[in-house]
């Protein structure tokens, strides 16, 4: 089996890389990294040194173009600030059940409609991605329920002639579990970047930090892509 695996050079796509090559081999795993108009390259900067420790094949994708009638606060574009709070604060904040301001419309719908493509011709049989359920907990990512994980990979396997399949390892796990199989797994944490700041360190802030932080702390362990004190 050939595995395509979205990576981000975040956590939860790094921790999927490093389970495909334990399942498949480096040899069958194929990285893609894909920019989306962010006000920042370094998670592309992150997904390259991950990929390069893992010693496997890395391919690009631009989809700026798609997004850039969006004003979503992680935009280039966009006029609006990350927010400095929780997702649970966010939450609470926001108007109705609207997603938080950081959410890209139907960005994981179209990361895999563009990586199955690349998928099949790359003859690979299977897409992972990260999502996991901290993303989708009170409709904050809905492209990270476990409802669009299934209805995308129905669509993705009628779509490719029974070729190819999806799957997200972690839609069940919160984000402590995924850094806890991490851990076991050996993924080289100190290289991955999941501010949305891009700063020279993380801004310890925004919500994917807070995020972050707490599932490290968990662990009983510090990030190790944090500075020492």
């Amino acid at each position: 089996m050939r595995v395509l695996v979205l990576s981000s050079g975040g956590v939860d796509s790094t921790t999927a890389l490093a389970l495909a090559v334990k399942k498949y081999g480096r040899e069958n795993v194929v990285a893609l990294s894909v920019s989306y108009g962010q006000k920042h390259d370094k998670e592309i900067r992150a997904a390259v040194k991950t990929a390069e420790y893992y010693g496997v094949e890395q391919l690009f994708l631009d989809l700026a173009a798609i997004f850039q009638y969006s004003n979503s606060s992680l935009l280039s574009q966009s006029d609006e600030e990350i927010p400095e709070a929780s997702y649970e604060e966010q939450i609470r904040e926001r108007e109705g059940d609207k997603p938080v301001s950081t959410y890209v419309p139907f960005r994981n719908g179209l990361f895999l409609s563009s990586a199955a493509s690349m998928a099949l011709s790359k003859d690979c049989g299977l897409i992972y991605y990260g999502a996991h359920a901290d993303d989708a907990a009170g409709f904050a990512y809905p492209d990270c329920s476990p409802a669009f994980n299934e209805a995308m990979n129905r669509a993705i396997w009628e779509g490719s002639g029974h070729q190819l399949k999806i799957e997200a390892p972690f839609i069940h796990m919160n984000k402590a579990d995924v850094v806890k199989l991490g851990l076991e797994l050996g993924v080289p944490y100190e290289l991955t970047w999941s501010c949305y700041s891009g700063g020279e360190v993380p801004c310890g802030k925004c919500g994917t930090c807070i995020d972050r932080a707490r599932a490290f702390a968990a662990n009983g362990i510090a990030d190790p892509a944090l500075p020492e004190q």
